[in-house]
């Protein structure tokens, strides 16, 4: 009954409807209303009977809605990818259906009324249209590339791709560190780097076309898995761009020693397992710390914990959110569009989404689980409308519904755990950069302002 999305029969939503344009009928329950029927208008109780859980009853009846599309019935219809997923938290078809308008395809923009989709994993510094205001100056209306900053990321992370997990073997080679570079004409400065660090003593075993000194007809990780640490250099040094050179390194248990994303450090397993060489300047200091760390165990097993002891909840949050395929997120970025885009519309049915008593107000929020696509109820009462309040009252509902995390299975088992926590909740609509590492709720008194902005808010929470 708490849904957003669904209305229990079609009696239920008549009552409610008029329940809402006869204000007769709420002085009969004991409501007072100001300017009801003209928006948004406070619903208030009248001294005396009406308690808490009434006032939550008669929201979850006022709120319901029948949206006019049934995505079950009716799937977002994609043109031009294939399927990639076995299930998907909204229906989501991609092929082609002469009898139905397509709601995305991945094509160059038309302006034919069908949103227009670009997606990539290459860089933008050798594919200028990657680049998320370049794509939207040709018109894309949804981009898919590495970029967090981006509608629907689709980075290299992932749980079920690499088994960033898997046990440490001993470090066997006389090198420190061991090179896969195919790429010689990579516009950053990475061969710069590799030739700095030997200047540097760093004896280097180089598997691939540039600087090769060893036989490159090997199984990567599994070379890797006998150094120290494993030279993961990007061919470009672009926000973001994070490719499987670094991740392989990571199931390989090395300490990946980077050129290349500006915030590599977001995507780190937990602090001190990443070396960064963010300009030239910094070979001589980095190769201090290889040899540093080579000649102490204690504080080389110290950057390597996380194999042990799990990675940080941040790194958690990021790869989790490749447990759900790109396209199904695609798909549920489509349908949650299509209905804030009613919801906006002139004749869409006004919600009250809180009821005023005499000295307290509940707020009805609604909430949501990243990568799944119903919204849940939740109710908080203004006497305690805080950010402490908000997280518990999320975590009893899903806890109530049994609820189960949807990187639950993808996730490896040895971090899977048998419980789960609040790692964000975030206004829904945001970018998963925003989401993952720059918004941040300003104290309560910013979070009520917020409910007051935005009646009916929404928002999304990602557990760990």
């Amino acid at each position: 009954m708490g849904r957003l999305d669904v209305a229990k029969n079609a009696a239920l939503v008549e009552w409610a409807d008029s329940l809402f344009f006869k204000p007769s009928s709420l002085r009969d329950l004991g409501f007072e209303s100001e300017g009801f029927g003209q928006g948004l208008g406070n619903v208030r109780k009248n001294e005396g009977d009406l308690d808490s859980d009434s006032c939550k009853e008669w929201l979850e009846k006022e709120d319901a809605v029948v949206y006019k599309r049934d995505f079950n019935k009716d799937p977002i219809l994609v043109i031009g990818a294939q399927k990639g997923w076995k299930t998907c938290a909204v229906g989501c078809h991609f092929g082609f259906d002469p009898s139905k308008n397509p709601d995305a395809a991945f094509r160059s923009p038309d302006h034919g009324g069908t949103a227009s989709v670009h997606r990539s994993m290459e860089s933008a510094h050798y594919y200028p249209d990657n680049n998320i205001a370049q794509a939207r100056r040709k018109g894309y209306n949804i981009v898919m590339t590495t970029s967090l900053s981006s509608d629907v990321p689709v980075g290299y992370f992932s749980w079920a791709e690499y088994d960033i997990m898997a046990p440490m073997q001993l470090k066997t080679e006389k090198a420190l560190a061991a090179a896969f570079i195919s790429n010689c004409g990579a516009r950053n400065f990475r061969l710069q780097a590799l030739e700095g660090l030997e200047k540097e003593k760093i004896k280097i075993d180089s598997y691939g076309g540039c600087h090769r000194n060893h036989d490159g007809r090997v199984d990567k990780v599994e070379t890797l898995k006998r150094y120290k640490f494993s030279i993961a250099f990007e061919n470009s040094n672009e926000e973001d761009y994070v490719t499987e050179k670094f991740f392989q390194s990571l199931v390989a248990g090395t300490i990946p020693v980077v050129v290349g994303a500006p915030n590599i450090q977001d995507f780190a397993p937990a602090n001190g397992s990443v070396l960064h060489i963010k300009e030239l300047e910094d070979v001589e200091s980095v190769a201090k710390s290889m040899n540093y760390l080579a000649e102490n165990p204690d504080a080389y097993n110290h950057s390597l914990r996380w194999k042990y002891e799990g990675p940080s909840d941040s790194f958690k949050a990021l790869v989790d959110m490749s447990a759900v395929h790109s396209s199904c997120r695609l798909c549920i970025h489509l349908a949650t569009m299509i209905r804030e885009k009613e919801e906006h519309s002139p004749g869409f049915k006004k919600r009250p989404c809180k009821c005023t008593r005499v000295s307290e107000t509940l707020y009805h929020l609604y909430v949501r689980e990243r990568g799944r696509f119903e919204m849940e109820s939740i109710f908080l009462r203004s006497g305690n409308l805080t950010l402490n309040a908000l997280e518990s009252k999320v975590l009893k509902k899903f806890n109530s519904m049994k609820h189960t995390p949807v990187w639950k299975q993808e996730r490896p088992e040895s971090i899977r755990g048998d419980d789960y926590k609040i790692y964000k909740i975030y206004p829904l609509g945001m970018t998963q950069r925003q989401a993952l590492y720059t918004f941040k709720f300003n104290g309560d008194v910013d979070f009520q302002n917020h409910l007051e902005i935005n009646p009916c808010a929404k928002f999304e929470v990602i557990f760990v």
